[in-house]
């Protein structure tokens, strides 16, 4: 069985769930997240929405519809949600990119950069450096050669970030070059590597 096999199975699982229960807001946030592997942006925000309601305490948890609003073009309540997100988990450095990713298409990457938080040193060495190429602190070239000849997650995030972080300067040909070559690594096992083929496939890049 292939993965969209996978997951629309997943999803009907989970959808007989919530039918015999629709008060589980963990439930939704899965289902958020099974939709959102699939492309289907709208509705993985719908969820992750019905999950706040029934929980609002999860709203600086929800990292996750962050990422659906980014994809739905929603910016200012992507850049809103990892605002938030950032009052429980401070300093982090993939909301704090996510943050810049979402303002960056509302208002440009100078005036992203502009504002961009401080963050605290990540236990993956790759993140750092992703935070100083947004910082403008360092080139892309030096991200790479840090990261050439380490092993497939640090490759991974490299150029997922890379990726991105061309299309915050609206550099389309080298965002797509990047998010492809992350998509091709099919790193299925990480949330992270859905968000590279669902970049992909929204994009028209596959």
């Amino acid at each position: 069985m292939n993965h969209v096999a996978l997951l629309e199975s997943e999803l009907q699982r989970l959808t007989r769930h919530l039918d015999a229960d629709p008060h589980q807001p963990r439930v939704f946030i899965q289902r958020g997240m099974t939709s959102f592997k699939l492309g289907h942006i709208a509705e993985a925000i719908t969820d992750f929405d019905r999950a706040e309601h029934l929980n609002p305490a999860l709203t600086p948890y929800l990292w996750q519809r962050g990422l659906a609003y980014y994809y739905a073009e929603r910016f200012a309540d992507g850049a809103r949600q990892f605002t938030v997100d950032l009052t429980v988990n401070k300093h982090d450095v993939e909301e704090t990119v996510w943050r810049y990713l979402c303002q960056a298409q509302e208002q440009g990457a100078p005036a992203a950069r502009e504002s961009l938080l401080p963050v605290r040193t990540d236990s993956r060495a790759v993140m750092d450096w992703i935070y100083k190429l947004f910082a403008g602190e360092c080139a892309v070239e030096t991200v790479l050669a840090q990261h050439r000849d380490t092993g497939r997650r640090e490759q991974f995030y490299t150029h997922l970030y890379i990726g991105l972080y061309y299309e915050a300067k609206r550099d389309a040909a080298r965002a797509r070059q990047y998010i492809t070559q992350t998509a091709a690594m099919h790193v299925v096992e990480d949330y992270m590597g859905w968000v590279a083929l669902v970049h992909q496939r929204l994009r028209g890049w596959e």
